[in-house]
């Protein structure tokens, strides 16, 4: 149980002091009598599996696939490596912030000068305007059309479209038969990051050479110039859908709030419709700078970096890695490059004329379930980052909705579901998902920095050593410089080519 509070911690500007209360037991969070190997997978882990759900898709099955298809391992391999790990720290420090205060990443910008008015609704707009565009749900659409008819959609097919706004309705209608949104996303992506891990791992022994795979890991851990005729902009789009979402990727962290981690237990967690209905409090709550809290805070962030780095940092090269070394051999049996219409099905198709009928409809659902993992966290995570906004933010709207988040939650994801349907029709799934990956990117020119200001200024047992601070920048460097020549070379002339 919460105790009274009795005093207040202040943290920037224009949003209220954060109240102080005790951090909790992970025991207490979890409901067990102690945290071991055991309860770690079962309880602690989760959070990291919907980012690595989301991780193991656009970039993994389209651009990273694409990009070694046509250019080889070297060069590209390594941009994946140092994106992957920058993303993972980056990760790691949004996530600390979350854990100290309860408070998801879009409402503690509005703590930054000059306040909310600008950064709140600056954030939810970054973050809708990158994955607004669906070309995670249009590639998850062809791949459906393939299964259903046993061939690729013909070019400016509208069947795959009315299959990528058929599965936007099924993520509806599993956070709507939710109890807690957040577990059900885990248990979701228990079973889907699982199925396709091991599908990869036993497809590729199948049919990869080990000379495949050899190359693959050599070209991630080769330094190397990136391979002439390749452009910035494609590995802009690469770096950028690595591992996540680059310099976006605190819009997935506030699952830590729900899942309880630190004090995110304090400050409460959205349910779904058949749940029970909770209070989410619409300012944070810290803990006091003293022994006891240090050690607990301790105890908690071990399990954070358990989550990211044991889970999600291997998950995510283990997803890259695996599904390009099947679309390099793939290139090899055929004599031919992916090109951005036939990418989502390109392997299915080779695999058909090697191995039979079989190969090709594995391949194909293996496809499906990694774009679909994908849609399912973006497409909740967008309408999640605009609830914790607005419910944060507007007091009239707490009292609009009586203080019951889901009231908001869902009519805006069926508004935002006709939207995507829409603009799925725009352009092809590959352009759009380039689009939203360079997008990405763009949010590494200031979020780490907000970042810095904010866990700098945190209880002192969570504030970050100074080489946290180090890799926040490069973070900006790496990411920034991609998205400033994506810019560029949309206006006129890259300013870098290969």
């Amino acid at each position: 149980m919460a105790k009274e509070v009795t005093n207040s911690f202040p943290l920037g500007v224009s949003r209220p002091d954060l109240a102080v209360e005790d951090l909790p037991e992970p025991e207490e969070v979890f409901g067990v009598r102690k945290i071991g190997p055991k309860e770690v997978i079962k309880f602690a882990i989760g959070p990291s599996l919907i980012a690595l759900g989301i991780s193991i898709g656009s970039g993994e099955w389209l651009l990273g696939p694409q990009a070694v298809g046509q250019y080889g391992f070297v060069g590209v391999g390594w941009v994946i490596l140092i994106s992957a790990l920058l993303q993972t720290f980056y990760n790691v420090e949004c996530s600390r912030y979350v854990m100290a205060t309860g408070e998801t990443p879009v409402v503690g910008w509005g703590r930054v000068p000059p306040g909310f008015l600008l950064w709140v609704p600056l954030s939810v707009f970054v973050v809708i305007f990158a994955f607004i565009a669906g070309g995670w749900a249009a590639s998850a659409g062809q791949g459906v059309y393939a299964l259903v008819h046993g061939e690729v959609a013909p070019a400016g097919a509208e069947e795959p479209r009315i299959w990528a706004i058929a599965l936007l309705v099924l993520v509806f209608l599993i956070t709507a038969a939710a109890r807690r949104i957040s577990r059900t996303l885990e248990l979701a992506n228990w079973v889907m990051v699982g199925a396709i891990l091991i599908a990869l791992v036993l497809i590729d022994l199948f049919v990869v050479p080990f000379s495949q795979w050899w190359e693959g890991i050599r070209g991630f851990i080769t330094p190397a110039a990136p391979p002439a005729g390749i452009t910035a902009t494609q590995l802009g789009a690469l770096a950028g859908f690595t591992a996540l979402a680059s310099g976006l990727n605190w819009y997935v962290m506030g699952h830590y709030r729900d899942k309880g981690y630190g004090m995110g237990y304090r400050v409460g967690y959205i349910s779904g419709l058949r749940g029970t209905r909770t209070k989410v409090l619409a300012s944070g709550v810290t803990f006091p700078d003293d022994p006891a809290n240090a050690t607990r805070w301790r105890r908690w962030y071990r399990l954070l970096l358990i989550d990211m780095w044991g889970v999600f940092f291997v998950g995510a090269i283990l997803g890259m890695l695996l599904p390009t070394i099947l679309m390099a051999h793939a290139v090899k049996l055929s004599g031919e490059e992916p090109t951005q219409a036939n990418v989502p099905t390109f392997v299915a198709s080779v695999l058909e004329r090697e191995y039979g009928t079989a190969m090709f409809y594995v391949a194909l659902i293996l496809g499906v379930l990694i774009l679909f993992s994908t849609q399912l966290g973006i497409f909740e995570a967008m309408v999640r980052v605009t609830t914790d906004a607005a419910h944060a933010t507007s007091p009239r709207l707490r009292a609009l909705v009586e203080e019951d988040p889901r009231r908001f939650y869902y009519p805006f994801m069926l508004t935002l579901l006709v939207i995507i349907a829409i603009i799925l029709h725009l352009a092809l799934p590959i352009s759009l998902v380039q689009w939203s990956a360079n997008m990405s990117n763009l949010g590494a020119l200031f979020y780490p920095f907000l970042l810095i200001y904010l866990n700098s200024k945190l209880p002192r047992p969570a504030r970050p050593r100074w080489w946290h601070y180090a890799i926040l920048v490069l973070n900006f460097l790496f990411f920034g410089f991609f998205f400033i020549n994506f810019i560029a070379d949309f206006v006129g002339d890259p300013l870098v080519t290969f």
